[in-house]
């Protein structure tokens, strides 16, 4: 399941603007290098957040359309561009929903607390998902803790995600909580995978494809324990500024080579958008 293994890149997120990093992109401009750049360093995915005219995080379609131009113009087909739909609490269900039907990305990160609240919400989300494969919008559903896998495994058994092996995204931290084991170690990465248990306990076994995201200073240990447990990684400034050795890295290209690095190290190849798009279909 994790070979070639995937590396996904989250250049910039919801919240942080040049204030963290000088070097975070936010125009289309700025996307466009960074996408060069990751996919040089061995990304696949990008995973892409979009600001409006104030920097502040937007769905708008326009602003996505505007975005994903830049990024094609530059690197053509090369990386899979993943569109969030994170609500960041501005916008409602309908209008994450809203927005990917009238985007219609090749492919979209839905987190399952946002996307599918309650009991309620299940019969028109399997609607939404049904929709999404006829579409080829390739999903990915985040989980951020084991209440939220166990549930996702029992909508998964019921169909709701009309895909028995949805591809998922763990995420460990918070944006203001952030995962901090120190010190950086063989230790720190035992620790790692023992908080990434609740997830892969459950995901592993049914088969179902995951990648991990982590926020703070650990991200860089993600890559070698996704590996090691048969998964993939997603790394990038929307989670972590620092390098392994704790100072703020120079770009996002950096930490997806450090994880390639690990990756390599471990005996995986690498994948490509080509990759991706074979196994997602």
């Amino acid at each position: 399941m994790a070979d070639p293994f995937i590396i996904m890149c989250a250049p910039n997120g919801a919240r942080r603007s040049k204030a963290d990093h000088a070097n975070i992109p936010l125009t289309p401009a700025e996307l466009a290098d960074c996408a060069e750049e990751i996919l040089n360093a061995g990304a696949s995915i990008l995973h892409l957040h979009v600001r409006d005219d104030n920097g502040e995080h937007t769905l708008s379609v326009d602003k996505y359309r505007e975005a994903i131009a830049a990024i094609r113009a530059r690197v053509g087909d090369k990386l899979v561009i993943q569109a969030t739909s994170e609500a960041v609490g501005i916008y409602s269900r309908q209008q994450q929903i809203d927005m990917v039907k009238a985007l219609k990305p090749e492919a979209v990160s839905l987190a399952l607390r946002e996307i599918c609240p309650n009991a309620e919400s299940e019969t028109d989300t399997t609607e939404f998902f049904s929709w999404m494969k006829a579409e080829h919008i390739a999903p990915q559903i985040i989980l951020y803790n084991e209440a939220d896998t166990l549930r996702f495994d029992c909508l998964r058994r019921a169909g709701v995600f009309c895909d028995q092996y949805p591809f998922v995204l763990c995420v460990l931290g918070k944006y203001d909580e952030p995962l901090s084991i120190e010190p950086l170690s063989d230790e720190a990465a035992a620790r790692v995978a023992k908080k990434l248990g609740p997830f892969v306990d459950v995901l592993n076994p049914a088969g179902v494809p995951w990648a991990v995201c982590g926020f703070g200073k650990t991200e860089h240990l993600l890559a070698e324990v996704a590996a090691k447990l048969g998964g993939h990684v997603r790394v990038g400034f929307e989670n972590n500024l620092h390098g392994r050795a704790g100072g703020l890295v120079e770009d996002n290209a950096e930490l997806v080579r450090g994880s390639c690095k690990s990756v390599m190290h471990a005996g995986h190849s690498i994948a490509s958008a080509q990759d991706v798009r074979k196994w997602s279909k």
